[in-house]
């Protein structure tokens, strides 16, 4: 897996809606698996109100392609009622990878 570009989103709920967070990122697995140029996708929680999503892409069409998506737009909308501020997103280059292969799907 050649994997060169990323993407960083931190996002901190607001106190009454961190279940309502933690589900949509929960829900957001079934649109990324639709995306082709989503190699990796990773959402997160940090403690009782932060959460993150991690993205990894082998090329820019790839990272653009989903900066463009679902994903982004959902949040977009959804955004200003869960979130006690604009998400932290930061696009990153990985310089390092390491990835074992699942055998069980071999």
């Amino acid at each position: 897996m050649d994997l060169k570009l990323g993407v960083l989103a931190l996002l901190e709920a607001k106190p009454e809606k961190a279940a309502e967070v933690k589900e949509f990122l929960i829900g957001g697995k079934d649109i990324v698996d639709r995306e082709p140029g989503t190699r990796t996708w990773y959402a997160f929680q940090i403690d009782d109100t932060h959460f993150g999503i991690f993205d990894s892409f082998a090329d820019e069409d790839g990272r653009n392609a989903h900066l463009g998506g679902e994903i982004p737009k959902a949040l977009g909308q959804v955004g200003p009622d869960l979130l006690a501020k604009d998400p932290d997103l930061r696009t990153v280059d990985l310089l390092a990878v390491k990835h074992e292969e699942d055998d069980a799907n071999s």
